[in-house]
């Protein structure tokens, strides 16, 4: 494995930290934690316009036909920024799947607009009940129609999507379908987080949806479209995690050497630097165990295991990283008028988002169990 970026590579990352250094600061970012939508429209627009929401998009839908590796350089960008726009929920969870096993007329529909920025799209992986890896959500057919039951928790920028990707348990297997938030029969219950992110709870009460947004006109028989979606979502965690921690660090680093206390700057001291050391070894693992993920994925190998580790890592690590750049900032570290707090919100949330380090470990065990190393 070569990780070095290409040209290409070099040019998206350059590009999305050059727009997100110059529009997105603390004060942006606070001001737009003050609204409900927790949503940078302007921003939104701003990477629409240079193309980067249709890093993953192919050509023939307006994107720039990129792929995996390039969207985790964009993510981890976002992340250094916090910027607080829905790319995880429309371009991963949404757009991905679209793109993949969508059918030419879905992918005609919806991913030119993703790309203008025009809409925003998400996924509800989450629900009460699941058993055997299937949704708790129930389909059936009734003529050319399809009725949705059931709730799906705890699903990002519903209240802003247009259609809300939803898997659901048919009577032959898998399906997921594209289901408008304004529908008859759809409630969204905002939940609040920490780090200020409203999350939604979706209730389907007999929902009727068209066949023709039935995700690629067909059931699975088994979960391959549900786990290949979740890889990509702890994937584009593991990245942004990447970015959360990297500028954690670079700004504790920054703090220390100009905080002088008996004299000397606070970073002369020796259990300090030994604290950012550790941050540093840190976000090393973290980094290149995403990328070793994200380029198995990236080649269509079995990633299973590489995927744990690294959400391991983005778990684990991030909130060592988190941690440690609150304690060295002391008391200024939980003034919500300093931007370090906000990285610890935002690490916490990554920790937490799409299984625990104690559950990643839980399924590497059982993995090496049923499939010992050679």
């Amino acid at each position: 494995m070569d990780f070095r970026f290409d040209e290409e590579q070099t040019t998206v990352r350059d590009l999305s930290r050059g727009i997100l250094d110059k529009e997105v600061g603390p004060e942006r970012v606070k001001s737009i934690e003050q609204g409900e939508d927790w949503h940078d429209g302007r921003l939104w627009q701003t990477l629409a316009d240079a193309g980067l929401l249709g890093i993953a998009v192919p050509e023939a839908q307006g994107g720039m036909g990129l792929g995996l590796l390039e969207l985790c350089i964009f993510l981890e960008e976002i992340g250094r920024v916090l910027a607080p726009v829905p790319v995880i929920p429309s371009l991963v969870l949404a757009g991905l799947p679209i793109a993949e096993f969508g059918l030419t007329d879905q992918r005609s529909e919806w991913l030119p607009r993703l790309v203008s920025g025009e809409v925003i799209l998400t996924t509800a992986m989450h629900d009460d009940g699941a058993a055997g890896g299937l949704p708790a959500v129930s389909a059936h057919r009734e003529g050319r129609t399809w009725i949705v039951d059931g709730e799906k928790r705890l699903v990002p920028a519903a209240h802003l999507a247009k259609r809300i990707l939803v898997p659901a348990r048919a009577e032959n297997g898998v399906a997921v379908f594209l289901v408008d938030p304004e529908a008859e029969g759809v409630t969204l219950t905002r939940r609040s987080t920490s780090r200020g992110e409203p999350l939604f709870d979706v209730h389907l009460a007999r929902v009727r949806v068209a066949s023709e947004d039935l995700l690629g006109d067909h059931i699975a028989s088994d979960t391959h479209v549900l786990e290949w979606i979740r890889q990509r979502a702890v994937l584009a965690t593991c990245a942004t995690q990447v970015g959360v921690s990297e500028k954690a660090l670079e700004i504790t680093a920054g703090y220390v050497r100009d905080r002088v206390q008996f004299g000397v700057p606070i970073g002369s001291f020796q259990a300090v630097q030994h604290r950012a050391a550790d941050g540093y070894i840190d976000i090393e693992a973290m980094r290149w165990v995403m990328w070793r993920a994200a380029w198995r994925i990236s080649r269509h190998q079995n990633a299973e295991r590489e995927l744990a580790v690294a959400k391991f890592w983005a778990a684990d690590a991030g909130a060592r990283i988190a941690a440690t750049a609150q304690h060295l900032h002391a008391g200024i570290g939980v003034d919500i008028d300093y931007p370090i707090h906000r990285y610890f919100l935002w690490s916490k949330a990554l920790e937490l988002s799409f299984g625990s380090a104690t559950a990643q470990l839980v399924r590497l065990g059982r993995d090496m169990a049923a499939n010992p190393p050679a």
